[in-house]
């Protein structure tokens, strides 16, 4: 028989909806223009596929068997198209994230490499973000979505997915040496020069928030313009500062910085992925937030 194989297509949808007007609203079509279709359709295989009932249509024993045959291809063919779509998004496709330099500098950079390394053809526009920033990136679709550090406060229908705990220290230079033998408070702090992000981060709102319950207030000396400049400020003796421990390693190992013990207890914070949960995302987005997903189950291991 040579028969239309888009007539096959057609009865696919009329035996899935089993409704002739649904099954024409999924193909962009109309009721006239699907009966039709049927119609020929049974011509061709000399047999009834279809019986109307008050409902809509229900497939005849004969419609019954070559559903089982017709699903099954219609679903290959389905299968290769969205094998095609996602071969050519991870070949050509782009991600755009929003990142704040704590996410970035303790999370996602190695994932990246990990991800540029599997898919090298998709290219990458990394945001340089504050939370707050790239909160609001993420809810004008400005970017695909964002990694940040709680605490985040969104709302519906944004979303939050915790990928890594991480501890903050209070560092100082060299010449605080004499500080890491003590056990300081955080009113002690008060006496020393002190360097914080500036009021629009979420870090600024965290220590403030901690400063606030012991009934203190934060003043700082030296006011940073991003997490990345710290570093370099506490060793040039401009004060004392909180930093991850994880960013502040190196400089532990090599002695150009110290760690000051505290008698309060820091609460643990999270680098967090965000993301618009009514917002689609493109093939490589979804496979790079896969892998951001599945690196954090590791970590909880």
């Amino acid at each position: 028989m040579d028969i239309n194989f888009e007539y096959y297509k057609i009865f696919y949808y009329v035996a899935k909806y089993q409704n002739l007007t649904k099954a024409a609203h999924a193909l962009n079509s109309s009721q006239p223009n699907v009966t039709r279709a049927m119609n020929c359709l049974e011509q061709e295989v000399n047999c009834t596929l279809f019986t109307r009932t008050n409902r809509g249509v229900c497939l005849t024993p004969e419609g019954e068997r070559l559903y089982a045959r017709v699903s099954v291809a219609m679903r290959q063919l389905q299968l290769a198209e969205e094998e095609l779509s996602e071969s050519v998004g991870l070949e050509h496709g782009s991600i755009s994230i929003g990142a704040s330099e704590i996410a970035l500098n303790i999370y996602l950079l190695d994932r990246l490499k990990k991800f540029h390394t599997q898919y090298p053809g998709v290219g990458l526009k990394i945001h340089n973000h504050s939370t707050p920033q790239a909160i609001r990136a993420v809810q004008n679709g400005e970017i695909d979505f964002a990694l940040t550090t709680t605490p985040t406060n969104i709302e519906a229908p944004l979303k939050e997915i915790r990928l890594k705990g991480f501890q903050e220290i209070l560092i100082g230079g060299r010449s605080f040496e004499a500080l890491k033998h003590q056990e300081m408070s955080l009113k002690d702090i008060r006496q020393y020069p002190f360097i914080c992000l500036g009021k629009q981060t979420t870090t600024y709102y965290f220590y403030n928030q901690l400063f606030l319950v012991c009934g203190l207030e934060i003043v700082p000396d030296t006011e940073a313009a991003t997490t990345d400049q710290v570093l370099p400020l506490v060793k040039s003796e401009l004060g004392l500062a909180f930093l991850p421990e994880e960013m502040a390693k190196e400089a532990l190992e090599k002695q150009e910085v110290c760690h000051i013990p505290l008698k309060e207890k820091i609460p643990k914070r999270y680098v967090c992925m965000v993301y618009d949960s009514k917002r689609s995302m493109s093939v490589a987005a979804q496979r790079l937030k896969k892998i951001l997903l599945e690196e954090s189950e590791k970590n909880e291991e």
